[in-house]
């Protein structure tokens, strides 16, 4: 009854738009025609989602908030993208795992910070609190210590769920996939953690996605600085997810936001302020190490460090052009214990990496596009899933698999480069009707020798129609069967492209298909 007397409004408002739209503007000066226009807009929208006058409920047709549908030429790219980043993680020797895409909610719960807000969890199904994968590192701390793993180089590929605002044209969704490569086990300081920083450079550079750099920093530099600037022990989590904030707001409001809503005062904010503007190499831990304050922190001085040693190990790997140490990198995840790093694209050819560690904070003239890679050292997760507290330390490192789908696809758009779809290579044609027989058994025999071929299923198709099929989906090659070619013992074979043609021999097409297909 509600829904009908709401329908009657809703149409009465509607079918007097102009008037309500003067009226509106007459009684109101303030609003403008674009802010009826909104509100009209919204009203069409619940009109549609309760449906028409006669109280039947109309079904509106679309995928989940925050989730999208992938055709076959988005679908080429992904492939593309995960098969060079598969590439990179087989070629450093690591093996992969699958878990859960659900997990008991008390595995997740307490391990995301001020993120645990955006799990998803679902209903009870017989008495089992379960939510949804926020991400593959938990699950990954949990399947080492439920199988007593204590070294192991992984990489994991598969869905993990936020319920986060989404902005979809910037690569951000409530569901998307995440690519991880990790290292667990008990090695020498900074081998592992540089090696991650090596497979997201191979990544990065071999996609061609743009300029880029990674920027590094250590936790315990942090609650290092943290403490000498006067932070409580009991806010340095919550203040710690504040400066994850400066690569999305300026200083300005992350320092508003420490006092105003952390209750920090002024004095330790630009206190703060002062060294998360630092930015450089390694010359800039060695003079962190040689300062009044940070020299105080023991945590901070071994974090400053293993900052070195990365640096040098770095070096040797030849990706210090795209490493920065950035004292404004938090991460905000509460398991990270050392290390932390984050990939960036930049504005091509504008950024510049500073060496100056008094030369602050990336200017306008340096815009981050965006984060595409994370990670950093948790050598606490596991423990917290032993029974027995027992620690295996892990390092890793996470793809952002969606920014870059949605950038590779922005340039394929903008390129006039044809993407396949298909991995077909030669298509069985007819030049001439009643041949359908001889079609299949030629196809069959290419299969069978394990070569991608298709045939049109029309029993007589116009041989016009064929090669129109194999010029729109990219096929190089026609085998064409005519009642000549039958006689002679021959097929011939065309070259899409060029259109060249010759007559192979039927005995010998198969290695001449291969021949031609392996030189493509």
């Amino acid at each position: 009854m509600l829904g009908m007397i709401f329908f009657r409004a809703c149409s009465g408002l509607l079918g007097c738009r102009t008037a309500t739209r003067a009226r509106s503007l007459h009684s109101f000066p303030g609003i403008t025609v674009a802010q009826i226009d909104e509100e009209v807009a919204k009203l069409l929208e619940l009109k549609a989602q309760l449906g028409g006058d006669d109280g039947k409920h109309t079904f509106v047709l679309k995928t989940a908030k925050g989730t999208r549908d992938y055709n076959p030429k988005q679908m080429a790219i992904r492939e593309k993208v995960f098969n060079t980043i598969v590439g990179c993680f087989k070629r450093h020797g690591a093996e992969t795992i699958d878990t859960p895409v659900f997990e008991l909610k008390e595995t997740l719960t307490g391990k995301y910070g001020e993120d645990s807000k955006l799990i998803y969890d679902l209903k009870d199904q017989g008495g089992e609190l379960l939510s949804l994968r926020y991400d593959l590192t938990v699950p990954f701390a949990r399947y080492l210590a439920m199988n007593k793993i204590t070294n192991i180089k992984r990489y994991h590929i598969a869905k993990v769920y936020r319920r986060d605002n989404p902005a979809m044209t910037r690569g951000r969704y409530r569901e998307f996939y995440q690519c991880d490569f990790d290292i667990a086990g008990q090695y020498d300081a900074m081998i592992p953690d540089a090696e991650c920083l090596k497979i997201v450079h191979e990544i990065l550079s071999e996609l061609d996605l743009g300029d880029f750099r990674i920027k590094v920093n250590d936790r315990r530099i942090l609650d290092g600085m943290f403490a000498v600037c006067g932070v409580p022990d009991d806010k340095f989590r919550t203040i710690c997810s504040t400066v994850d904030k400066l690569d999305k707001m300026p200083w300005e409001d992350v320092k508003k936001e420490m006092v105003n809503e952390k209750g920090l005062s002024e004095e330790a904010a630009d206190q703060i302020g002062e060294y998360v503007s630092m930015q450089g190499g390694m010359e800039v831990a060695e003079r962190l190490l040689q300062d009044q304050k940070m020299s105080q922190s023991k945590q901070a001085c071994a974090g400053l460090t293993d900052i070195k040693l990365l640096f040098s190990y770095l070096q040797l790997f030849q990706v210090t052009d795209k490493v920065v140490f950035d004292l404004s990198l938090a991460r905000g995840l509460d398991y990270y214990t050392g290390i932390i790093y984050e990939a960036v694209l930049t504005q091509a050819g504008v950024a510049q990496v500073s060496n100056d560690a008094q030369n602050g904070p990336p200017t306008e003239e340096s815009v981050s596009v965006g984060s595409v890679a994370g990670g950093g050292r948790y050598d606490g997760l596991v423990g917290m899933f032993d029974p027995k507290g027992r620690k295996v330390p892990c390092v890793g490192v996470s793809i952002g698999i969606e920014r870059i789908f949605s950038i590779m696809e922005q340039k394929a758009e903008a390129s006039a480069e044809k993407i396949r779809t298909t991995d077909v290579q030669v298509l069985v044609a007819s030049a001439q009707k009643n041949l359908l027989e001889e079609r299949l058994r030629l196809v069959t025999e290419l299969w069978n020798a394990g070569i991608k071929a298709e045939v049109m299923y029309k029993k007589n198709p116009k041989l016009l129609s064929q090669l129109q099929h194999c010029e729109e989906s990219g096929i190089p090659l026609v085998a064409i069967l005519g009642e000549q070619e039958l006689k002679d013992g021959v097929v011939k074979l065309r070259v899409v492209s060029t259109r060249e043609e010759v007559d192979i021999s039927r005995a010998d097409v198969v290695g001449e298909i291969r021949r031609r297909t392996s030189e493509a």
